[in-house]
């Protein structure tokens, strides 16, 4: 991995002082802390994989600061967002155009459907993002944006549906118990580095005790 150049770093930090005042008062599972989780993340995989850091940490830095979820479904203006400000601070056209592609690309319901871009700097990215949506913080993460859209913790009558097409995931209004089966489960088996699956097993076996326990409270057996 080359070393950032002094314009890259400060490039950075900028992108980090834009996005903390941009998300204050943001939804607590995508907010500023988010954001920092996710770029932590980042430079965690970078100490073991080959990418553009440079393109990564800005990535990480920008990828939910317009989130189609709470923009009524849009992924354009995301990717719009993040290239405008990196433009008004001189950030390279070509970078820009790879942050914007990681950002429409790299979301778990993005690959629900056709993706058209890959890229090292997409799988370091996504993983870090990935890796925030499970374990300890994971669960915490779920109930809250349940809780936000208010839906019901879990409901036995209401079955989870496996491989749910990308329309169905962005329409669900299921109970939060039902996220785990029909995401947070399954992200174990997608992260696209050898760093964050290894992470990512030790988060996925929580979030498994977690529920062996939350099925024992509900039924009354402990």
């Amino acid at each position: 991995m080359a070393p950032k150049t002094s314009s890259q770093e400060y490039h950075i930090q900028r992108t980090a002082t834009f996005v903390e005042e941009k998300l204050k008062g943001a939804e607590s599972g995508h907010d500023w802390w988010h954001i920092l989780r996710v770029w932590n993340n980042t430079k965690l995989i970078l100490k073991e994989e080959d990418a553009d850091a440079y393109v990564c940490e800005l990535t990480a830095l920008l990828h939910d600061i317009a989130d189609s979820k709470f923009h009524g479904g849009d992924e354009s203006i995301g990717p719009k967002v993040a290239g405008e400000f990196l433009a008004s601070i001189d950030v390279d056209a070509d970078t820009i155009e790879h942050v914007q592609n990681i950002i429409l690309n790299m979301s778990f319901k993005a690959s629900l459907g056709e993706v058209h871009f890959h890229s090292k700097e997409l799988e370091v990215v996504q993983d870090a993002d990935r890796l925030d949506a499970i374990g300890a913080i994971g669960i915490a993460r779920a109930f809250n944006y349940g809780g936000f859209k208010n839906r019901e913790i879990h409901n036995p009558e209401i079955p989870f549906i496996e491989n749910l097409s990308k329309e169905a995931y962005k329409s669900t209004t299921a109970p939060t118990i039902n996220h785990f089966y029909e995401k947070l489960l399954v992200l174990k088996d997608k992260m696209n580095t050898p760093t964050a699956k290894k992470i990512a097993a030790g988060r996925h076996a929580h979030m498994e005790l977690f529920l062996q326990q939350f099925y024992g409270e509900w039924d009354g057996d402990l």
